[in-house]
């Protein structure tokens, strides 16, 4: 950051008075830039014993597949968002939503905030955001050409808990997404 987004004055590196890190801190009108993790909300939606998927038609990871999930937006509860983000990318109806799982993934400064719920009279179809969508049973599941490893954890975790689902922290770490400190609630 170069510039204060509050005055537009140039912005420097420090550790401000009562604080222990460094932070954009700008000198003209001493506006503090907090740079703070971004909360993911997603879900896994089941209809008649199979989940849906979304194939990704953006980058990150383009063409590989995904449970339902983006960036929270201001003004939305975290349930909110996972069941804006089922409908943004396949037209789903989230019901009955329970919280799944929070993981956490440090390296990228991400928190995960995953929910399970079923999908309202079994409806998707393919939003911006996918190439396509469908529902898969654990065997259909394509475990190689999922988009990111908090997907796969959090299937494994889904599936593994049947049908007594309990809620899941783990700490996500590493380059390839090595799963760290799981604690089942």
């Amino acid at each position: 950051m170069q510039y204060c987004s509050d005055c537009s004055n140039k912005t420097s590196v420090k550790i401000p008075d009562g604080d222990n890190r460094e932070r954009y801190v700008c000198e003209a009108c001493n506006t503090i830039h907090y740079q703070n993790p971004k909360n993911v909300c997603g879900c896994i939606l089941e209809w008649q014993g199979k989940v849906l998927l979304c194939k990704r038609a953006i980058e990150p990871r383009h063409g590989y597949w995904t449970l339902p999930a983006g960036f929270m937006e201001n003004n939305e509860t975290t349930m909110e968002g996972a069941a804006r983000e089922a409908f943004e990318e396949a037209h789903a109806t989230a019901t009955d939503l329970r919280l799944f799982g929070l993981y956490n993934l440090p390296r990228i400064s991400q928190v995960y905030l995953m929910f399970h719920g079923e999908l309202k009279d079994g409806y998707m179809k393919a939003g911006d955001e996918s190439l396509e969508v469908g529902l898969f049973t654990e065997t259909e599941i394509p475990w190689d050409k999922l988009a990111f490893p908090v997907v796969t954890e959090s299937l494994q975790r889904y599936f593994e808990d049947r049908p007594d689902h309990k809620v899941h922290v783990a700490d996500i770490g590493g380059r390839h997404g090595s799963v760290i400190n799981v604690t089942r609630y």
